[in-house]
């Protein structure tokens, strides 16, 4: 498989396969596809699985395409303005994400979801509540609103962030959330009652846009019926 990220701030992914080799995807992941490729939709890994990825902000349904003969073109494309980040993971390699980053990746990536384990952040971390775990081996692409900031943290290392900002992060980041001190903090920030406190060891990908703000800023542009 060779691929190419193509594009500046609404990028695709232009993937080649050779004959065998496949590529999945959640259903209407794809944009366009040229060459000999059979497309299977389904629910990979059992209903299960399924339910969870469906938690996870993902499709009930994942389409596999399989390259049948000579070298096919697959083609994907973010659903809103971004980045797409490419992660080759080797095996058992891992990473957890903010729902609806996965994209596409190898047969042999699995996507699972992930809940956090303290109460914390499971009540209060809005999008930060159920995630989604990818394992290795193998290519995973993901596709993250606006701009990314990698950190990398060292132990004991602090960085606190508004959740919805949070992209993903290696599993060896311990991930809570605090509440905000002071009460005009509270009330006049704007920033909301509540802090995602991400600590190291391990890396951190941030990003500029979450989409619940940009539907929060499209929404007053809206008409509503009286």
């Amino acid at each position: 498989m060779q691929y190419e990220l193509k594009g500046t701030f609404l990028q695709t992914v232009d993937i080649t396969l050779n004959a065998g080799e496949s590529i999945y995807t959640e259903s209407g992941g794809m944009a366009w596809m040229k060459g000999d490729i059979e497309m299977r939709t389904g629910a990979k890994g059992g209903l299960m699985a399924s339910l969870g990825r469906k938690l996870a902000g993902e499709s009930l349904f994942l389409t596999t395409y399989t390259c049948r003969s000579g070298q096919s073109l697959v083609v994907f494309a973010p659903e809103a303005p971004g980045k797409v980040l490419d992660f080759h993971l080797a095996d058992g390699q891992t990473l957890i994400c903010q729902k609806d980053a996965f994209m596409c990746a190898e047969e042999s990536v699995k996507l699972e979801i992930a809940f956090r384990k303290r109460l914390g952040a499971g009540l209060f971390g809005g999008e930060g509540f159920i995630l989604q775990k990818i394992s290795g081996p193998g290519v995973v692409f993901l596709e993250i609103p606006g701009e990314v900031r990698e950190y990398t943290l060292a132990a004991g290392e602090v960085i606190q962030v508004d959740p919805g900002h949070i992209a993903l992060f290696e599993p060896t980041v311990d991930y809570d959330i605090t509440m905000v001190k002071g009460v005009a903090n509270v009330l006049f920030s704007g920033e909301g009652l509540f802090l995602a406190k991400l600590k190291g060891p391990g890396k951190v990908w941030l990003q500029s846009l979450p989409l619940s703000n940009l539907a929060a800023k499209l929404a007053r542009y809206i008409p509503t019926s009286k």
